[in-house]
């Protein structure tokens, strides 16, 4: 899968993208997570592009999350 370091990378981009987000909200969290390693697995490691991926699929998550 990712090395150390990626996880860690993934894994701060996502608290940083969900961070109004509680962690209750489960779904939400899962959609951001699953396009944020989408984005990932296709070699997208910026931090940046990253957040935006993470931002984009926040603002376009079906409402029954919101």
């Amino acid at each position: 899968m990712f090395d150390d370091a990626t996880t860690a990378l993934l894994r701060s981009v996502l608290d940083e993208v969900c961070r109004n987000v509680a962690t209750a909200e489960t779904g939400m969290r899962t959609h951001v997570a699953s396009k944020i390693l989408e984005a990932a697995r296709q070699g997208e490691l910026s931090p940046e592009q990253l957040r935006q991926v993470g931002r984009d699929a926040l603002s376009r998550a079906p409402t029954m999350w919101l």
